[in-house]
């Protein structure tokens, strides 16, 4: 049976210039990078040659890129770091109510800490109202953080705009662009955000390396404390096979991303016509304009989301429910209850994200799918008959 993967929101398969960079940093620049000798400066040259790759991708000066370990290192350097740096007594974050766990439980962390967080909701597209986080300011308010795009639905929130506030508020504003990178065009200058989160393995490039554009002049307290790598932000030998995977990463996807992009919605939006034309009682959930090119998010009434998951994969389709740091939760997703979904819609959901490798075979593969196993689970539901 041929599989075919339908869940690049999660994570993306290694490219094969990426695991060619990853290969020869692992063989060739196999030295410290803190060292001085060949051995050291090998390594050295190949972390300094990612990190202006990275930088290049994003608009930015590779002195304001910092390496960590991931999405989820960067948005809690980004927002504990933040935070921490400051001495007010009375401290404030504004964030919204369907940001990934690595900002929310960073948020809860700090609440715990005493710091005060709103948590601004979104509308039933599933995108913030900039005026919503203007009205949250408050005189002690430190940090914003809104999401490029989100995980789940896909839906792209107005960061520009938000930034703007920031900026006017004299507000660090931090955004996490895990899901945005590759996907929609990514310039940090002309955002003018001030904190911006990335990950690797979204992007077709190995797990354990993210990255934490920081803004020249913004003050960070570090969350480890050692030697004094990564603008004393960071400490610990860097990951330099993973940096450098990271950086061909990016430096492909600068080339290719907007024919790439295009490609993808064309095989987006074909997958949405054949599951609603095929299956009754679908939904889209969220914007359908306001959304990553690649990402689907379908409520399929009267099913349960999981037992979908099951069916598709199998007859060799993956997908998923939403957040796969979140896979085996017994509550529903945060974000589909956020816009507005009842529990038993939002547990009916299923996401589906397309990446690279996807063709219109494979989409056509996964309509036929869906359809026959709805139907089939439908037809085993004895409360189908009320939604049919």
């Amino acid at each position: 049976m041929n599989r075919f993967y339908f869940d690049h929101n999660a994570t993306t398969p290694v490219s094969p210039e990426a695991l060619d960079a990853y290969v020869s940093a692992a063989r060739d620049g196999f030295g410290n990078a803190s060292s001085i000798h060949h051995y050291g400066q090998a390594a050295k040259q190949k972390l300094e040659a990612a990190r202006r790759q990275v930088a290049e991708a994003i608009n930015c000066h590779p002195k304001e890129i910092v390496f960590v370990s991931g999405g989820t290192e960067a948005d809690n350097l980004a927002l504990l770091g933040a935070v921490r740096s400051c001495d007010w007594k009375q401290r404030h974050v504004i964030t919204t109510a369907i940001e990934h766990p690595a900002v929310l439980n960073p948020c809860a962390r700090l609440e715990r800490e005493g710091v005060r967080v709103t948590y601004v909701q979104v509308g039933s597209d599933g995108v913030v109202d900039p005026g919503e986080i203007r009205g949250s300011l408050r005189p002690e308010t430190i940090l914003i953080s809104v999401m490029h795009a989100n995980n789940e639905l896909g839906t792209i929130q107005p960061v520009e705009e938000i930034a703007g506030i920031a900026r006017e508020a004299g507000v660090l504003f931090h955004s996490d662009g895990v899901q945005a990178l590759g996907r929609i065009p990514v310039d940090v200058k002309a955002l003018e955000v001030d904190l911006y989160s990335l990950s690797s393995h979204k992007v077709f490039a190995p797990k354990g390396a993210g990255v934490l554009y920081v803004r020249k002049g913004v003050r960070l307290e570090p969350l480890l404390y050692g030697g004094h790598h990564e603008r004393d932000l960071r400490p610990g030998t860097e990951n330099v096979p993973a940096a450098a995977a990271f950086g061909v990463a990016c430096d492909y996807l600068r080339r290719e991303a907007g024919v790439e992009a295009e490609r993808l919605r064309t095989l987006r939006d074909r997958l949405e016509k054949g599951i609603l034309e095929r299956v009754p009682v679908v939904r889209v959930n969220g914007s359908v304009e306001k959304r990553l090119p690649n990402t689907s998010n379908l409520c399929f009434e009267g099913l349960e989301g999981e037992a979908m998951v099951i069916g598709l994969d199998l007859r060799g389709c993956a997908v998923s429910t939403g957040a796969a740091c979140s896979s085996g939760a017994v509550e529903p997703s945060h974000v589909l209850t956020a816009i507005g979904l009842p529990a038993e819609k939002a547990k009916a959901s299923i996401r589906f994200s397309l990446g690279r490798g996807n063709t219109t075979e494979q989409v056509d593969t996964l309509i036929d799918a869906v359809a026959a196993t709805a139907a089939h689970l439908r037809q085993l539901s004895p409360t189908w008959s009320v939604h049919a």
